[in-house]
């Protein structure tokens, strides 16, 4: 893909970006000798479904270099994510308008390609759900359920589910899904584990849980517990019980 004269991008991801969950930074540069205004942007790669530009306002000046937030779309896995381009409506001095493919620096969007095509495999196996949620006490009880669901009759292993800086986690692991084995359940107790006013304002992601799964011989793959609202609900409502 070739170069665009004036204009370099690159791909970075900050951690709020990750609490936003599917966007990364577009970080365009204009590295020419004249102005220009960026009035959408959007990632192209084959790695990744193409979603709607992002419209966007950012005005440019020689040497100057902004992050634009930009949503990617769901991993496509039979496709590598690079060669990637960031395209962008692009304003001229003038008034002019095109449309650019900006070659993209993408090493990032490579290792998030990566990590959500192992996990797609992974679930392929076995779904991975939480069960039976509901407040006990001082702690929220429930079920870390693992689900054959499909032919693959691997075993599959819950090597470690972590805590994080709001609430403490309590589950005998490793533990594991047997071949020939449809359903797993291992009791999970969720603590609260700070009522620091700082620490319950900016917590960027409050719900949170790294897992590591291993498919038969397979490397462990990271993921995070799956919570829906519901679940997340009774998780705040711990905290309003301990800490209130």
């Amino acid at each position: 893909m070739p170069a665009v004269p004036g204009i370099e991008a690159e791909v970075r991801q900050w951690r709020t970006d990750e609490a936003v969950g599917g966007q990364v930074q577009v970080t365009v540069t204009d590295t020419g000798a004249e102005p220009f205004t960026v009035t959408s942007v959007a990632i192209e790669s084959a790695g990744f479904a193409p979603v709607p530009d992002r419209a966007v306002q950012v005005e440019f000046a020689p040497g100057r270099r902004f992050d634009l937030p930009t949503q990617y779309g769901e991993v496509v896995c039979d496709r590598a994510a690079e060669p990637a381009a960031a395209r962008l409506t692009v304003v001229r001095p003038d008034g002019g308008s095109e449309q650019l493919l900006v070659p993209l620096a993408a090493e990032v969007l490579g290792r998030i390609h990566t990590e959500e095509c192992a996990v797609r495999a992974v679930l392929a196996v076995a779904d991975v759900a939480v069960s039976g949620l509901v407040l006990d006490g001082e702690a929220a009880t429930g079920s870390v359920v693992l689900t054959r669901a499909g032919g693959d009759d691997r075993a599959v292993e819950v090597v470690r589910l972590g805590r994080n800086v709001l609430y403490g986690v309590g589950v005998d692991l490793p533990a594991t899904l047997a071949a020939g084995e449809r359903r797993l359940e291992v009791p999970v107790e969720f603590t609260s584990a700070s009522c620091d006013p700082h620490v319950l304002a900016e917590t960027k992601q409050p719900y949170v849980f790294p897992m590591a799964v291993r498919v038969g011989d397979d490397d462990q793959v990271p993921l995070d517990l799956p919570l829906d609202q519901a679940q997340r609900d009774v998780l705040a409502a711990l905290v309003d019980r301990v800490c209130g």
